[in-house]
């Protein structure tokens, strides 16, 4: 953890659990931004209830977790998939913590918003709803009724993202894992339910009438 890492002291109590049992409780936990786009968990050292051996091993109880844990000073890092549970305050969280400082807002719109794949309409809606996301291009959740879903091929990926939950994914034609849905997003993000959602990256996307610039993001070529 370099000194020019961004970092600060997190108000939040954090615990963590794997194999049943407590593997840290700290009260003042450190979100370091390893990487630009989202924060980890480091936490003192002596909040780290388990074991944790010169090699990185997690040993908690009679279950071993290799090479999940990282100390750096008086920090420890615990590696976020290897754990089973990960809590602020009460409340789980999941894939990383969330970022103090990114906001989600999703609005209801009467926009007339269309979606283009190689030159053939795929959806049209006037009742999108529009979720913005701090650093990233507004994204357009779009009714099943306003979508031509015979286009639609049904993919097995799936992804999680801290702020809204689980998604699942369509393919169009050659164009892989192009739109998304979320089923059952988390609370906050209840509004987008069961719509569906396509990548302004890789569509040609109209927004009353006018096309939306290709974005440039960590998705653009992915």
């Amino acid at each position: 953890m370099g000194g020019r890492v961004r970092k600060e002291v997190s108000p939040k109590r954090v615990r963590v659990y794997a194999g049943g049992r407590l593997v840290a409780d700290s009260k003042a936990p450190v979100l370091v931004w390893e990487i630009p786009h989202y924060p980890t968990y480091y936490l003192p050292a002596a909040d780290v209830l388990a074991e944790v051996t010169p090699d990185g091993d997690v040993v908690v109880g009679d279950v071993t977790l290799p090479g999940a844990a990282t100390r750096v000073d008086d920090l420890v890092r615990l590696e976020f998939s290897a754990m089973d549970e990960w809590l602020e305050e009460d409340e789980p969280i999941y894939v990383h913590p969330r970022d103090p400082y990114k906001r989600v807002d999703i609005l209801a719109s009467s926009r007339h918003v269309e979606v283009r794949i190689d030159g053939e309409t795929v959806a049209s809606s006037r009742q999108p709803r529009i979720l913005f996301e701090t650093s990233l291009p507004p994204r357009y959740y779009l009714p099943l009724s306003d979508v031509r879903m015979e286009l639609l091929r049904p993919s097995a990926t799936s992804t999680s993202c801290p702020y809204k939950g689980t998604a699942s994914y369509w393919s169009v034609g050659d164009h892989e894992d192009i739109v998304w849905i979320y089923r059952s997003p988390l609370p906050e993000s209840q509004k987008i339910t069961g719509m569906a959602c396509f990548y302004n990256e890789k569509v040609d996307l109209y927004v009353d009438g006018e096309q939306q610039e290709r974005p440039r993001s960590p998705f653009s070529d992915a």
